[in-house]
C-alpha cells in the first residue's frame, strides 16, 4: 500500500486524470445555456429587466471584490482546498436555483456563481504544482482540452433534452447539480501540493542566501511542484534564527509576498511588447465576458422562449467548437507576431465590433446566433495568441501573475461597463442599446491597435531606408 502511495504521489498521471475528471464535470453544465429561460419562465417566473439589471449584476460585482483575496488564498493553502471548495460553492448555486425563488435568493446565486468563477485559478494553477516542468505543455492542453470537451458535449446533450426529449429546465439543472457534485468529489482525490507558485519561493519566504547557496532563478527547470525530502534537512538547508522568526510572522511573510509580486508585474510590463498584449487582453475580456453574460437575455428578446423553440444550447456547441478549432488553428500559422500581431488584434476586434452591431441592428434571431458565433471565434483565436505571445517571454511564476492581474483588470473595467451601463442604479440601458454599447466598445479597441499597427510597420519601414541609404 506504502508503494502505491508513493508511487501516486510522485507520478504526472495520477494527479492530471484527476484534476482533468475534475475539470469535465465542473464543465458540465447543460442547464448553463438555457439559464435566462429557466429564469424567466414559470419556474422562478422573473421579468426580463429583473434578470439584467438586478440579478446579473451581481456576478460581477462579487468576481471583482472576491478574486484578489482568492488568487493569494489559492497560493497560500496549495490549491486543493480552493478546488474543494469551488465545488462547494456550485454545490450551492444549483442548490439555489433549485429549490429558492424571488430576486434576492437569485442575487445569492450569482454571488456563490461569483466565488465559484473566482476559484477558477486553482484549476490550471494546480497541475503545475504536482508535476515536473518537463510535463507542463502536455497537462496544459489536457486541461484545457477536456473543459472545451466537456462545454461542448454540454451545450449539445441540453439542446438535445430540451428539443428531443422535452426534458425541463428544471430537469437540466438536476443533471447539472449531479456533474458538479461529481466535481466535487473528485477534488478530494487529488494529492495535496507540497509547493505553491509564490508564498513558498525561495526568492520571498527566504532571506538572501549567500552566492554559493543561491537559490534556482525564476524559469529554472525545477519545477514548481518538487517536493523536498520529508526526513532530516541537509546542513546546508537547516532553517536559520531568521527564517524561525519569519515562520512566526506570517503577517510579514504576506507583505514580502506583496512586494516581490509588485516587482514582478513591474519587470513584466516594463516590456512595450507584453504591455501591448496585456492591454488588447484586459480591454478585450472585459467586452467578451459582457457579452457572454447577456447574450442570453438578447436572444430571448429576439425570440421570446414562452412562444419561440429556443437553440441556446446548439448555438452554444457550435461556439465553443469554432472557438477550440482556431485556437488549434494557431498553433500551425506561421506569422511574425512582432510585425503583425497589432495588426491582427485591430482587424479581429473589428470583427468582433461588426458582429456586434449585427446583433443590434437587425432584429432577426438567426442573425443574432449568427453574429455570436463570429464574436467567440474571432475573440478565442487573438486570446490564444495573446496568452502565447505572453507565456513564450516568462516564466511559469510570472506568467500565472501576468494572468491574474490581467483578468483582474479586464474585470474592473467588466464593472465599470455593468455599472454605467446596466445596474438600475445606472443607465439600466434596455438589452438592445446594451450591444449598441458593446459594439462601440469593440470598434474603440479595434482603433487603437490599427493606429498602432500603422505606426509599427512605418516606423519598420522608415528605419529599413535609413539602413538602406547608409548602406
Amino acid at each position: 500500500m506504502d508503494c502505491w502511495k508513493g508511487a501516486i504521489s510522485h507520478s504526472w498521471i495520477y494527479p492530471t486524470v484527476i484534476i482533468c475528471a475534475n475539470g469535465f464535470f465542473s464543465a458540465m453544465m447543460p442547464s448553463e445555456s438555457f439559464l435566462t429561460p429557466y429564469l424567466t419562465g414559470p419556474d422562478k417566473n422573473l421579468t426580463i429587466e429583473e434578470v439584467t439589471n438586478q440579478i446579473f449584476p451581481v456576478w460581477t460585482y462579487s468576481y471583482l471584490a472576491l478574486l484578489f483575496p482568492v488568487f493569494l488564498i489559492t497560493d497560500y493553502m496549495r490549491y486543493k482546498p480552493i478546488l474543494l471548495l469551488q465545488g462547494i460553492s456550485f454545490i450551492i448555486t444549483y442548490l439555489l436555483l433549485l429549490f429558492a425563488h424571488g430576486v434576492l435568493a437569485m442575487q445569492l446565486v450569482e454571488f456563490f456563481y461569483g466565488l465559484a468563477t473566482a476559484t477558477e485559478v486553482a484549476y490550471y494553477a494546480y497541475i503545475y504544482s504536482v508535476v515536473s516542468t518537463d510535463h507542463y505543455q502536455r497537462v496544459t492542453s489536457y486541461c484545457r482540452s477536456i473543459t472545451l470537451v466537456a462545454a461542448t458535449v454540454a451545450a449539445l446533450l441540453g439542446q438535445l433534452l430540451v428539443s428531443l426529449a422535452d426534458v425541463s429546465y428544471f430537469h437540466l439543472h438536476v443533471i447539472t447539480l449531479t456533474s458538479v457534485s461529481l466535481a466535487f468529489v473528485c477534488s478530494f482525490a487529488l494529492p495535496m501540493p507540497q509547493k505553491s507558485m509564490f508564498f513558498q519561493r525561495k526568492d520571498v519566504s527566504d532571506p538572501l542566501p549567500a552566492p554559493e547557496k543561491a537559490a534556482p532563478p525564476l524559469g529554472s527547470d525545477r519545477p514548481s511542484g518538487y517536493q523536498e525530502d520529508k526526513g532530516s534537512p541537509p546542513a546546508d538547508r537547516a532553517p536559520t534564527p531568521e527564517q524561525q522568526a519569519d515562520n512566526a510572522k506570517p503577517r510579514n511573510q504576506v507583505l514580502r509576498v506583496l512586494v516581490q509580486l509588485s516587482k514582478d508585474l513591474r519587470d513584466c510590463y516594463s516590456s512595450r511588447k507584453l504591455l501591448y498584449w496585456s492591454l488588447w487582453w484586459a480591454l478585450a475580456t472585459a467586452g467578451f465576458n459582457q457579452v457572454l453574460n447577456y447574450i442570453q437575455v438578447l436572444w430571448d428578446f429576439r425570440a421570446p422562449s414562452h412562444s419561440s423553440a429556443v437553440y441556446n444550447g446548439a448555438v452554444e456547441a457550435i461556439a465553443t467548437f469554432l472557438g477550440s478549432a482556431t485556437s488549434m488553428a494557431v498553433g500551425y500559422i506561421q506569422v511574425n507576431w512582432d510585425l503583425s500581431g497589432e495588426l491582427a488584434l485591430g482587424i479581429f476586434s473589428a470583427m468582433d465590433a461588426s458582429s456586434l452591431f449585427l446583433m443590434h441592428f437587425i432584429d432577426n434571431i438567426w442573425a443574432c446566433y449568427a453574429g455570436y458565433l463570429v464574436f467567440k471565434a474571432c475573440y478565442m483565436l487573438l486570446i490564444t495568441i495573446a496568452t502565447f505571445q505572453i507565456a513564450v517571454n516568462l516564466s511559469m511564476e510570472r506568467y500565472a501573475l501576468m494572468f491574474g492581474f490581467n483578468n483582474f483588470i479586464a474585470l474592473l473595467l467588466q464593472t465599470i461597463l455593468t455599472v454605467v451601463v446596466v445596474d438600475s442604479k445606472g443607465l439600466g440601458l434596455d438589452i438592445s442599446t446594451q450591444f449598441l454599447i458593446y459594439g462601440s466598445y469593440f470598434t474603440f479597441i479595434a482603433g487603437i491597435f490599427l493606429i498602432r499597427s500603422i505606426y509599427t510597420i512605418t516606423s519598420i519601414k522608415c528605419r529599413n531606408t535609413d539602413v538602406t541609404g547608409e548602406s
